[in-house]
């Protein structure tokens, strides 16, 4: 039992995380007015994630690039348009936050993982890390104005800006970083940045409870149910497996080798917390429906990898 806790602490983390800052939100909220804060971790985060990334993963994908394309494909357009049906049967603001979670770019961390650890070639969820996540920058105000206009404010120069700042120039910077000899440091350190990123993407789990919580005192709890909850996991369940299992059947069709068939599958279905939990939060949507699809992808994923693994040992 502790040997499986241990190798889930962070899913259980985000749990006591998310916790701790819902029911402690009169506590806690003194520290979401400190200024910069939330973007300062996230800034970091950014920068921590993408000093890891390997530039040479990428260029292996750029010689070859059809399979990344059609994860970038499937990551920017097909799983944001499969969220658009949830809004028939869920509240404005569950389904504005299911919708930015189906809107933000690809998970660097566990896409590649699960990607090598199912046999796949990861140099295309790298390539589908970087371009999503520098693509973000215009597809997520784009989307957000084009669908939760009515649901959030924000200014879409405002969210460009802000994305600029807090995605794309951290990248930028870490990806100058090791072409100017960081390389080695960064990549002896990798665990230890890896645990700075999933710190930081734990703080900012805090900051979307307390969010959470305020809103929920605000509309009398209605907007988040037991019944809408169950069909909120239902619907991110189903979003993110049809679109891996659209990444496979397509990649295949087009014939693909079967290793980036894998990376087109979970890198077109993955998403990011940390993007994901920023946004949200400032459009004033729930974060739940972020925290929701995250756990989604990585239990899915997990059960199909652990599957594919097993028949790759028993041939």
């Amino acid at each position: 039992m502790w040997a499986n806790a241990k190798n889930h602490w962070f899913l259980i983390s985000i749990g006591l995380c998310f916790g701790a800052g819902y029911f402690a939100e009169s506590w806690l909220a003194p520290i979401t007015q400190i200024p910069l804060l939330r973007d300062g971790v996230v800034f970091v985060v950014m920068w921590a994630m993408g000093v890891t990334l390997a530039a040479d993963t990428v260029r292996e994908s750029i010689a070859k690039p059809t399979a990344a394309l059609l994860a970038i494909l499937i990551n920017v357009f097909v799983v944001p348009l499969l969220a658009l049906p949830s809004q028939w049967f869920l509240p404005a603001g569950v389904f504005g936050g299911l919708f930015v979670a189906a809107l933000i770019p690809c998970t660097l961390a566990s896409a590649s993982v699960w990607t090598r650890r199912a046999g796949g070639d990861d140099s295309v969820t790298m390539m589908t890390t970087v371009v999503t996540n520098l693509a973000c920058i215009a597809v997520v105000p784009i989307g957000l104005t084009m669908v939760l206009s009515r649901v959030s404010n924000i200014s879409a120069t405002d969210q460009i800006l802000k994305l600029s700042i807090l995605v794309a120039l951290p990248l930028v910077i870490a990806q100058t970083m090791r072409g100017m000899g960081a390389a080695g440091w960064a990549d002896r350190n990798k665990p230890r940045l890896s645990l700075l990123g999933q710190c930081g993407i734990l703080v900012m789990v805090v900051f979307g409870a307390i969010a959470s919580r305020q809103t929920v005192d605000l509309d009398g709890g209605e907007s988040l149910n037991w019944p809408t909850l169950v069909i909120l996991c239902l619907a991110a369940a189903a979003i993110h497996t049809t679109a891996f299992a659209i990444g496979i059947v397509a990649s295949r069709g087009m014939g693909i080798d079967r290793d980036r068939q894998i990376a087109v599958g979970i890198g077109g279905s993955q998403k990011t917390l940390m993007v994901g939990l920023q946004i949200a939060i400032d459009c004033g949507v729930s974060v739940v429906p972020m925290l929701v699809y995250h756990l989604s992808q990585l239990v899915i994923d997990t059960a199909i990898v652990d599957r594919w693994k097993k028949k790759d040992n028993e041939r």
